[in-house]
């Protein structure tokens, strides 16, 4: 349990900093400015951890699962500490992107660890209680972020720098554990790492993201950047899944794609990123901005999202570890994201809290 403390609070870390800004970024915006540029304090992090998460695995198997392990708390923590400091958006978004190089590490060789340490019949359990984790921090995220960004000084330091600041304490500490612990015999494997693929994987979506969530909106469709960028997305996406289909071990192996189940878990993942992310990045703006709450108030009105997705978590975890059957979880928890996601639709200004509550936590059931 103690090595699990210690992949836990990297998981801690990992998920809180894909959320914890989301109630914070109103105040953020009015300290460093950048407009135009806010929604890339999210983006920059989900696309560097999405692109390195699948090279970790890889590296691992060559330099150890340990030292990898902690090479990204340490990338992590040195992201942290300087987007804290950060004095213009620029900045912000850059050392984002740097905390998401580490990010990615610690959500996939959690698991790659939890695969080598635990017998396969004890993985679904134990993917529940890191799914738990998962949604706390999910959750979690806002409410501090909401906390932290009321209070315009902590310490003498700015009240937002503090969401990043507070992951330093918890990173030594998964630093320290992982030293202690977590010895897993180093077995060398020899791989050709596709850094080429995530870098088409990179620019690629990057392009796109800037097509259709910077320049569209701001300039129209029709605006020469605009489609310079998308056709520029297209064609990078385009080489990458050329590369994709030559490389000797590519980042996404094209041919897992003839799975069914890989396709379909492929598909239900895209949609239920969307619908997590939506949802807990948009209801904190929904509740300071249209029902003029506070960013506390916005984390804490959270709190019944948390509880569907810890919950269920929890339960679909041992119901999968008891009966070894998971085909179902997938597809209702899917189809109870949409209902509650598309229920969401429905809020305006007037909608009473407990109605707001009861979509939330349907949403965070399916998640």
């Amino acid at each position: 349990m103690i090595i699990l403390s210690g992949l836990m609070t990297g998981m801690l870390l990992a998920a809180l900093d894909q959320t914890i800004v989301s109630t914070a970024l109103k105040t953020i915006v009015i300290d460093l400015g950048g407009l135009k540029e806010y929604t890339w304090v999210v983006t920059a992090y989900l696309l560097t951890s999405t692109a390195s998460t699948p090279l970790y695995g890889k590296i691992s198997d060559l330099y150890g699962r340990r030292v990898v392990f902690q090479f990204a708390i340490v990338t992590f923590l040195i992201g942290s500490a300087l987007a804290g400091a950060a004095q213009n958006m620029t900045q912000l978004i850059g050392t984002r992107a740097l905390q998401g190089l580490g990010a990615g590490g610690l959500m996939a060789l959690t698991f790659v660890i939890i695969g080598d340490i635990v017998p396969p019949r004890e993985r679904g359990r134990y993917q529940g209680y890191f799914g738990a984790v998962w949604g706390l921090s999910s959750v979690a995220g806002p409410l501090l972020g909401g906390f932290f960004s009321d209070h315009q000084h902590i310490l003498g330091i700015t009240g937002w720098r503090w969401i990043f600041y507070i992951n330093l304490p918890f990173g030594i500490l998964a630093l320290v554990i992982t030293s202690a612990v977590l010895h897993i015999p180093k077995i060398k494997r020899e791989h050709s790492i596709d850094y080429l693929g995530a870098l088409l994987l990179i620019l690629g979506v990057t392009s796109l993201l800037l097509s259709v969530a910077v320049y569209g909106p701001e300039y129209g469709w029709l605006d020469s950047r605009t489609l310079t960028y998308l056709f520029a997305g297209l064609a990078i996406s385009g080489a990458f899944l050329y590369w994709e289909g030559k490389a000797k071990e590519p980042i996404l192996p094209l041919r897992l794609f003839k799975n069914h189940t890989f396709s379909l878990t492929s598909a239900l993942g895209a949609v239920i990123g969307a619908g997590m992310f939506g949802a807990i990045v948009m209801l904190p703006l929904y509740l300071q901005i249209v029902k003029g709450n506070s960013a506390t108030a916005a984390g804490l009105k959270l709190i019944p999202l948390m509880l569907g997705i810890v919950s269920m978590s929890i339960y679909s975890g041992k119901r999968i570890s008891a009966k070894g059957h998971y085909k179902i979880f997938p597809v209702v928890g899917t189809a109870t994201m949409t209902l509650g996601i598309l229920s969401m639709v429905t809020l305006t200004r007037t909608t009473p809290y407990w109605q707001l509550s009861i979509y939330s936590i349907i949403v965070g059931a399916g998640l």
